[in-house]
This record gives structure tokens, C-alpha cells and sequence, in this order.
């Protein structure tokens, strides 16, 4: 009977102490996983362009840029725009974080010559500079 008893309560210590050994590594894994993907921001993406014609080879572009911006230490600070030939036809420069306005939205007035019918519009971040999601949209003229 004692025998039963002794058993009966040392039962539940082992398996707290299973319970507690099985979750100490899964703890440690999210907690690693978890900070490593939080203090990763990637590249950022185009996930909006809207054109506007504003004059004789004059547009506005009006772009969407999505970025997970941890502040001055990694944020995205530029999109630009593209022929389809590779060559930059204008840059905006942006000057600040958006930890808290994400997707964001800025606008760049630019000349397009007639001969350039389509555009490229990509962003880029303050440390892998562009890569990310490019759009490419027609020019109205």
C-alpha cells in the first residue's frame, strides 16, 4: 500500500519534469525564430502605381511601397522609375521611416519621353537597396 502511495505521488513530478523538458527547447525555438523574423525587414515592394498625365510629356506617378521598416537602422528610402531598358528616369527619395504607415504612398512628377510607352517602378531600402516587388505600368500618352 505504501508502495502505491509513494508512486501515486511522485507520478506527477516526472511528468512535470517531462512537461518541462519537452517545452524549454520549443520556448527557445520561438523565441529565436521569432526575433530573427521580426529583426528581418526584406526588401521592399511596389504594391500600387498609379500614373497621371500632368503635361506635354509630363506624369505623375503616385506608388504604393510596402516594407516591414524597423526604423532609421532599416527602412526603405527610395523608389524609382524605370524604362524597360533598365535606364532610371526619376528618383524619389524618401527621407524617413514608416515603422507605422504601411503601405505608403508618395508621389514623383517626372518626363517621359514619347518613345518610352511602359515604365518599371521599383523600391528599394537602406540596406539591400532595391530587389524586391517591381510593377510595370503603360504610360498614357
Amino acid at each position: 500500500m505504501q508502495e502505491n502511495i509513494l508512486k501515486t505521488l511522485t507520478a506527477p513530478k516526472r511528468i512535470k519534469l517531462s512537461l518541462s523538458r519537452l517545452l524549454k527547447p520549443i520556448l527557445l525555438c520561438a523565441l529565436v525564430f521569432g526575433f530573427s523574423a521580426s529583426g528581418s525587414a526584406g526588401e521592399a515592394d511596389i504594391v500600387d502605381v498609379k500614373i497621371f498625365k500632368s503635361g506635354q510629356e509630363k506624369f505623375r506617378i503616385d506608388a504604393s511601397v510596402l516594407h516591414a521598416d524597423t526604423g532609421w537602422d532599416h527602412y526603405a528610402n527610395k523608389f524609382e522609375v524605370l524604362d524597360t531598358e533598365g535606364n532610371i528616369l526619376g528618383t524619389r527619395v524618401l527621407h524617413h521611416p514608416h515603422v507605422n504607415e504601411q503601405p505608403f504612398t508618395r508621389s514623383l512628377t517626372l518626363t517621359i519621353p514619347k518613345s518610352v510607352t511602359r515604365v518599371v517602378v521599383r523600391a528599394g531600402d537602406s540596406q539591400h537597396d532595391t530587389g524586391g516587388k517591381e510593377t510595370t505600368i503603360d504610360v498614357p500618352h
